[in-house]
C-alpha cells in the first residue's frame, strides 16, 4: 500500500503547518484562549482562507469534497500547536452530522457559511448521565402541531457556549436507553428556551452545559428520520474518534521532540541527562509509543467511511485504545523526564499532556474501547 501524501495533501499540509508557524505560537495560544469567546476569530478567518472549514463537505454542498485522510492531515497540524480554535466542534462534529443527516435546505444554508468562517457550531449529544454512552438520550422532543418542542439538558458541548447553530439529540419516543426512537435537531444559538453556561475546559478549550426549556422548533429543524438516527450518531462519533486520534498524534509528535531536545541539553552530574542510558530506553520507548499510536490513527482513519458498521467500529475502537496507552504514556514520560518545569503553566510541555489526557477520554478512555472490541469480536481476521 502506497502511503505517500498526494501532491494536494502534502500542499494542504505544508500550508497548515506555515499559518501556524506564522501565526500560532504558545504565546499566541494562551492570548486566544483568554479572549471573550476563548479562541480567535482572526485566526478562524485564515482557516476559511485556507480552506479547511470547508474541507470536510461534498462539493455540490458548497465544501471542497476533502476525504478522510484530509481531515486527519488538519488535525495532526492542529494537534501540533495545541489550537483551541472549534475546528473539532464544528467541522468534525457538527459537521459530520450536517453531512450524514442533514437536508438539502440545512446543507445550503450552513455550508457555505462554515466554509467561510461566518458560522460555528456544536453537537449536543451528551449528557449528564450518560458517561461514554451517546445513546442514552434522557432529553425528549414532543411533537405540538407540525412543530417539535424539546426539554432536557446537555453537558459537555465542546464550543456549545459561543456555537451559531447547535445539533442536538432528543428522544421522540422509547426509553431513556433505548436504540431506536432518537431524533437530531438544529437549534439555534439563541433560540428562546435555550440556556447555554459556557466554562474553560482543562486544556485550554471550552465546554458549555446546555438547558433546553420548551424550545420550539418547525418541521424543518428535523435532522435525518426523527427516531432512526442511533446509527447517524455512532457514525459521527466515529469518524471524530479517529479526527482526535489524529490529533493526538500530531500533540505527541511536538512534545516527544521537546523532551528529546530536553534532556540533550539538560546537565546533570556535569554531563546532558540525554547521555545516561536508562533515560535514553524511555526517550526510545516514547518514539515508539508515538509511532504505533500514528498506525492506528491511519488505521482508523483509512476504515473511518467504511460501509461495514461492524468494521469501522472495530478499526475506530482499536484506534483508541492504543491512542489512549499512548497518550498517556508519552504524556506522563514528558513530565517525567522534563522534571518540575514540565507541569509549570509557563512551559507548552504541560499543555500538551492535559490535552492529551483530554483526548484520551474524549469519545471513551482505553478500558472502554477495548471492552467495545471484545464485544466486537476483536479486530478480526480479515485485517
Amino acid at each position: 500500500m502506497n502511503f505517500n501524501l498526494a501532491p494536494e495533501q502534502k500542499l494542504l499540509d505544508d500550508s497548515l503547518a506555515r499559518l501556524l508557524a506564522d501565526h500560532y505560537s504558545f504565546e499566541h495560544r494562551k492570548a486566544h484562549s483568554a479572549g471573550p469567546d476563548g479562541w480567535s476569530r482572526d485566526i478562524w478567518a485564515r482557516f476559511a482562507g485556507l480552506g479547511i472549514l470547508g474541507l470536510p463537505f461534498a462539493e455540490e454542498d458548497g465544501g471542497f469534497g476533502g476525504s478522510a485522510v484530509d481531515t486527519m492531515l488538519v488535525m495532526q497540524g492542529l494537534g501540533r500547536s495545541l489550537v483551541v480554535e472549534p475546528y473539532l466542534a464544528t467541522a468534525v462534529l457538527a459537521g459530520g452530522a450536517l453531512r450524514h443527516a442533514g437536508t438539502a435546505a440545512q446543507k445550503r444554508e450552513m455550508v457555505p457559511a462554515i466554509a467561510a468562517g461566518e458560522m460555528t457550531a456544536a453537537f449536543a449529544y451528551l449528557e449528564p448521565q450518560s458517561r461514554y454512552d451517546a445513546l442514552d438520550v434522557a432529553t425528549t422532543a414532543r411533537r405540538e402541531g407540525d412543530d417539535w418542542v424539546l426539554h432536557g439538558r446537555k453537558c459537555v458541548v465542546l464550543h456549545g457556549d459561543s456555537a451559531d447553530r447547535l445539533v442536538v439529540s432528543a428522544r421522540v419516543e422509547g426509553g431513556r436507553r433505548d436504540r431506536e426512537g432518537i431524533g437530531l435537531f438544529l437549534v439555534g444559538g439563541q433560540a428562546e428556551g435555550v440556556s447555554r453556561r459556557g466554562y474553560p475546559t482543562q486544556d485550554g478549550l471550552r465546554g458549555a452545559d446546555l438547558s433546553l426549556d420548551g424550545v420550539r422548533l418547525p418541521a424543518s429543524a428535523a435532522m435525518g428520520e426523527p427516531g432512526a438516527c442511533a446509527d447517524l450518531i455512532e457514525q459521527v462519533l466515529d469518524e471524530a474518534a479517529a479526527a482526535v486520534a489524529a490529533e493526538a498524534v500530531g500533540a505527541m509528535e511536538v512534545l516527544t521532540s521537546m523532551t528529546l531536545d530536553y534532556i540533550k541539553t539538560r546537565e546533570q552530574f556535569g554531563r546532558p541527562i540525554g547521555k545516561f542510558q536508562v533515560l535514553q530506553h524511555r526517550a526510545a520507548d516514547m518514539y515508539i509509543a508515538l509511532e504505533q499510536a500514528r498506525s492506528m490513527a491511519l488505521f482508523a482513519t483509512l476504515n473511518a467511511g467504511s460501509a461495514d458498521a461492524v468494521q469501522r467500529r472495530r478499526a475506530v475502537a482499536a484506534a483508541q485504545v492504543q491512542t489512549g496507552r499512548s497518550a498517556r504514556y508519552v504524556g506522563q514520560q514528558a513530565v517525567q523526564l522534563h522534571g518540575g518545569i514540565g507541569m509549570t503553566m509557563e512551559y507548552a510541555g504541560g499543555h500538551y499532556f492535559k490535552r492529551l489526557t483530554m483526548i484520551e477520554s474524549l469519545f471513551g478512555d482505553a478500558d472502554h474501547h477495548l471492552a467495545r472490541l471484545t464485544l466486537l469480536g476483536g479486530i478480526g481476521s480479515d485485517w
